[in-house]
């Protein structure tokens, strides 16, 4: 199995979009089935409270994970600005020292998480009756955090080389150990939530594996000693590209916090209800995730290669590309989402029923939704992969502040129906942002171009 490094700054961007997207869309079903695996093996065999237990601890669990994500997918972005510009040298400095930075930072996220875990699931008004199980997941899971980091930054460094292939790869053999693990440890062991949580990590662990050694098999990006040297004027670049989008996500895990205080004013079912629909989550978004992970490796490169004619043809490709796809989904969802909601609830008919009623209303919001999310996703991701992660980092507060007034405000007038509709007006906000920010960075590169080719026009020959 070869490594499948591609440089998309020559050819149809339709077609190296969609064909990078692909896999990952694959890489990121995989990832998505072990989740939804975990949570139909506690939902289906450890009770509705063991769910409700999971749900609790989502967004703080997802908190950390963003942070990791939105370093590493900084890192990322000035990995593919200097693979698209040919600078291989300068390359190789900016992966050692993201890995070092990345090593230093798992380690202070991993002690904070275990520090704030009680206190937050406390503030968050988590029932007694589920916040020792929430805790102990979270435990696990925040031990994990440099398994989760290490992934993370290997898939990004293969991604911004264009490629895409191997993290599926990786995913499709994490999945299959941690449905197998899940079985195993919950069923087998009887380890119940910690089984699922352990199986989860252990995943992570073969896919880093995994991608490090396709990484290890590629001749330009063999490091030496000194490439894991940090020097403080480009540790200071990646961190300015990497603590930006680290704390979007996070401002947003945040809002989806505060979502879950009132969630878990509402009760037990209503908790399970939620959560089952969030399980469902990145299956409604996954495609438009694949997408934005593919906006930012084509803008980057074709960024460092001067070519910006090709980021706009790539960005009016990707965006036609995530609406009709984000269309077919939502179809498919309001079609199969009871049955798909089903594998995650247990009960008496009476909780099942209740529990139903919730998680389809939530569904249905979110499906029509989605059009405004795949917009968030490939504007934002194109932001990023210029280079600009403050622009994204405002949608990120945007976003923070639509969530938090609606969950607010729309239960007074709606009752709890009036919680499901926080989620649309965050994309509303969030997108607001980002398309006036695009046009006006992209305003104000070609403006930038323009001005450089008349220079170079003026300037006497020899």
């Amino acid at each position: 199995m070869a490594v499948h490094v591609k440089n998309m700054t020559m050819g149809k961007p339709a077609r190296l979009i969609l064909s990078f997207s692909l896999s990952l869309v694959a890489g990121n079903i995989f990832q998505q089935l072990y989740t939804v695996v975990d949570t139909m093996v506690v939902g289906k065999y450890l009770g509705v409270g063991a769910l409700a237990a999971v749900g609790a601890s989502d967004w703080l669990n997802w908190l950390m994970l963003g942070v990791i994500q939105g370093l590493t997918q900084g890192f990322g972005i000035r990995m593919a600005q200097e693979f698209g510009a040919g600078r291989l040298d300068d390359l190789k400095k900016s992966v050692g020292s993201a890995a070092v930075l990345s090593m230093f930072s798992a380690v202070g996220l991993s002690a904070a998480g275990q520090f704030f875990a009680r206190p937050v699931l406390t503030l968050l008004q988590t029932p007694p009756d589920i916040i020792e199980l929430s805790l102990l997941y979270l435990r696990i899971m925040f031990a994990g955090v440099p398994i989760v980091m290490l992934y993370n930054l290997l898939a990004c460094i293969l991604r911004s080389l264009g490629d895409s292939r191997t993290p599926l790869h990786a995913m499709i053999v994490a999945s299959i150990t941690n449905i197998i693990l899940d079985y195993l440890f919950v069923l087998g062991f009887g380890w119940g939530i910690a089984g699922a949580a352990g199986a989860t990590l252990i995943a992570q662990a073969v896919s880093s594996g995994f991608c490090f050694f396709y990484i290890s098999k590629i001749a330009f990006l063999k490091l030496a000693k000194k490439d894991f040297c940090l020097q403080r004027e480009l540790s200071g670049k990646l961190f300015l590209l990497g603590l930006p989008m680290a704390f979007q996500n996070g401002i947003i895990a945040v809002g989806g916090m505060f979502v879950q205080f009132v969630v878990n004013s509402y009760g037990v079912i209503f908790i399970a209800g939620f959560t089952a629909t969030n399980k469902l989550y990145g299956i409604l978004e996954i495609a438009g995730t694949s997408y934005g992970y593919a906006m930012v490796t084509y803008v980057g490169q074709n960024l460092g290669a001067g070519k910006i004619d090709r980021m706009k043809s790539g960005m009016r490709a990707a965006m036609g590309i995530a609406m009709i796809t984000s269309a077919l989904i939502a179809v498919c969802m309001l079609i199969f989402g009871r049955y798909l909601l089903g594998l995650f609830i247990s009960g008496t008919p009476d909780e099942i029923e209740q529990t139903m009623r919730v998680a389809y209303f939530y569904l249905a919001v979110m499906s029509v939704s989605l059009p405004i999310l795949y917009i968030l996703h490939v504007t934002r991701s194109a932001l990023q992969g210029m280079g600009n992660t403050f622009l994204p980092m405002m949608s990120g507060v945007a976003e923070f502040a639509m969530r938090t007034l609606s969950v607010i405000f729309l239960p007074m007038l709606f009752g709890e129906v009036g919680i499901f509709f926080a989620e649309t007006a965050a994309w509303i906000g969030a997108d607001v942002v980002l398309v006036i920010s695009y046009f006006y960075v992209m305003d104000r590169m070609m403006k930038t171009m323009t001005k450089m080719v008349k220079t170079e026009r003026q300037e006497p020959a020899g």
